[in-house]
């Protein structure tokens, strides 16, 4: 029984910061392939970061430079660090671990960034 809990979304003013946590319980953190996934009203779901092989990551092209994706394996947390937040970020955000036969998704948490 996977389950990702989510926190940290809010609302703010463009220009500004906010820090997602998402921790995993229930099986074993390291052997899951952790991202985060955004979705907009009447936009597809795209990826936004994600941790790869060799403990590289990746970004979405929008937000590179501005967001940082980052773990606590102690603590069975991933972070996404969000600066210099544009009007165009706002969304739900959702933490996503990947296991071997499925995924599996937190309940998301709205970032709402404001002109």
């Amino acid at each position: 029984q996977v389950q990702l809990v989510e926190s940290g979304g809010g609302l703010v003013q463009a220009g500004g910061s906010l820090r997602l946590s998402c921790t995993l319980s229930g099986r074993t953190f390291s052997n899951y392939a952790m991202g985060w996934f955004r979705q907009a009203p009447g936009k597809e779901r795209e990826l936004v970061a994600a941790f790869t092989s060799g403990g590289r990551t990746n970004y979405v092209d929008s937000v590179k430079g501005r967001f940082t994706i980052s773990r606590d394996n102690a603590k069975n947390t991933i972070y996404l660090q969000m600066n210099s937040l544009k009007v165009e970020d706002t969304a739900v955000y959702y933490c996503v671990a990947g296991g071997l036969s499925r995924d599996y998704w937190g309940q998301g948490t709205q970032v709402t960034v404001t002109s």
